[in-house]
Order: structure tokens, then C-alpha cells, then sequence
């Protein structure tokens, strides 16, 4: 489903990625682990299509990522990334209306009807039935996550990006999450790419962990190398890999 070759990145004379071989099939749910600074938002901003490549290159079905935002790719970012002057049902049932090509995400008649139809179930199933008609400014942090997840998934799509979403949740909170995302996930059958700092929540929910570091550094130019996948780990697997202090080295920047 996603193919990256050769991939580098890089911001001005800054290379953040570097190197970049991997292949994803449809259904994964891989998780990316890193140190800060070492291009696991940048890569989930390449596979969105915000970013560009500079060398080499990432496939969807063996094309070319396009280079917008698409309905096939939803994102969920750690700050809330839903519209502070609609309700809740209101930010879901805009997803619809934009979907549907209407600038204004207003929508009439049948096909207003059927969006209210499915934007309720859907937040029925995030367990957010009873706060329909309530602001994102009126719900706690892990309710705010809840409709974010269900206004990225309102567009249906295949591959949904999380961005340490989870990050600003109490732990019992955190907890519900992951139940909820790994439910989504095989209930939607979605291919997730999820950035988190926790390696433990990296592990629970990932059926595939990449470890982002820096192999390669120059302390007389810190910007000439950039970040690789330094291990490709199946969930309840031992790394192997030829650079055997990266996993460490990340743990203690952790």
C-alpha cells in the first residue's frame, strides 16, 4: 500500500530524513518512536501531502503521494484540531459537507439528512451521544480527542495518521483511547500510522514499531545528516539491526 524508497527530506540545507526504505501493507497499525527532532511528524506530513519529498519515493498503490490533503488520509494531531464555534455534531457533519465538495459545508434536503444519520452513529460509536449539541470548549481533553478521531474518520478513510494524540491524557484516559482506537482500527479496517513518545504505548498498539534515529552525525555540521528508521520492529519481536546503540540511545532521550 505505501512504499518509500531512498526518501530524504530536508528543510533548507537541514536534512531531517535521510534514507528512508520501507513498505507498508494495507491493515498495519505501525507506531514511530523517536527522539524529538528526528522527522516522525515530517514523515506523517509526507504521507498527508503537505510536506514534499526531495529525493527518492513515496508510493500510495504504487503512485506517487498526491501532494494535497485527500479524504483517503485522515490526521488526528496531540492539539485539538476540531472548529471551537460548532457543536460537536456541528464539526462532524461538516466533515460531510465538505467531503461533498460544498465550500460552505452546509448541506440540504436528502443529503442532509443521510450526514446527520451517519455523523450521530459515528458519534455514538466514540461514545459521544450525549453531547451532541455541546462545544469542543464544554468537553474534557479525552472528549476532544474522541470527536477529533471521529471527525478524521467521517471522510472514511483508508489511512489515518496519528500525531501523538494521546500525549496531553491522564493515564486512565489514555487507557480508554487506546481501547477505542484499536477497536476503530479493525472495526474501519484502517492502515494507522501513529507517532507517540511512549514506548510502552508504541508497543500495545502497534502491530509494527519504527524506531526514527540519527546514525549518522557530524558535531561540525549538525544539519548535513538526517533521521532513518534505525530499527523495523513486528510487536513481540527482538530488534535486530546493525546499529545496536540506537535503541538504547533513544530509550535514555526518553
Amino acid at each position: 500500500m505505501i512504499s518509500a524508497r531512498n526518501l530524504w527530506k530536508n528543510y533548507g540545507e537541514q536534512t531531517v530524513l535521510e534514507r528512508i526504505n520501507v513498505t507498508v501493507e494495507a491493515g498495519e497499525f505501525v507506531t514511530l518512536v523517536g527522539a524529538s527532532g528526528c522527522g516522525k511528524t515530517t514523515f506523517l506530513k509526507l504521507l498527508l501531502g503537505i510536506e514534499s519529498i526531495d529525493r527518492g519515493s513515496l508510493e500510495l498503490d504504487g503512485r506517487p503521494i498526491p501532494d494535497e490533503p485527500g479524504p483517503d488520509r485522515g490526521i488526528v494531531f496531540q492539539q485539538y484540531s476540531v472548529f471551537p464555534h460548532m457543536t460537536v455534531l456541528g464539526n462532524v457533519m461538516a466533515v460531510s459537507g465538505l467531503q461533498q465538495r460544498n465550500v460552505s459545508g452546509l448541506l440540504h434536503g436528502q443529503r442532509k439528512r443521510d450526514a446527520l444519520q451517519a455523523s450521530t452513529a459515528l458519534l455514538e460509536r466514540v461514545g459521544l451521544q450525549d453531547f451532541l449539541r455541546r462545544y469542543p470548549h464544554e468537553l474534557s481533553g479525552g472528549m476532544r480527542q474522541r470527536l477529533a478521531i471521529a471527525q478524521a474518520l467521517m471522510a472514511r478513510p483508508r489511512i489515518l495518521l496519528l500525531d501523538e494524540p494521546f500525549g496531553a491524557l491522564d493515564p486512565g484516559i489514555r487507557a480508554d483511547m487506546h481501547e477505542l482506537v484499536l477497536e476503530l482500527w479493525r472495526e474501519h479496517q484502517l492502515t494507522i500510522f501513529m507517532v507517540t513518545h511512549d514506548l510502552k504505548e508504541g508497543f500495545h498498539l502497534g502491530t509494527r514499531l519504527w524506531v526514527f534515529d540519527k546514525p549518522r552525525i557530524d558535531p561540525q555540521a549538525p544539519g548535513a545528516y538526517g533521521a532513518t528508521i534505525t530499527y523495523d520492529l513486528p510487536v513481540g519481536e527482538r530488534p535486530v539491526r546493525n546499529e545496536p546503540d540506537s535503541l538504547a540511545s533513544m530509550l535514555a532521550t526518553n
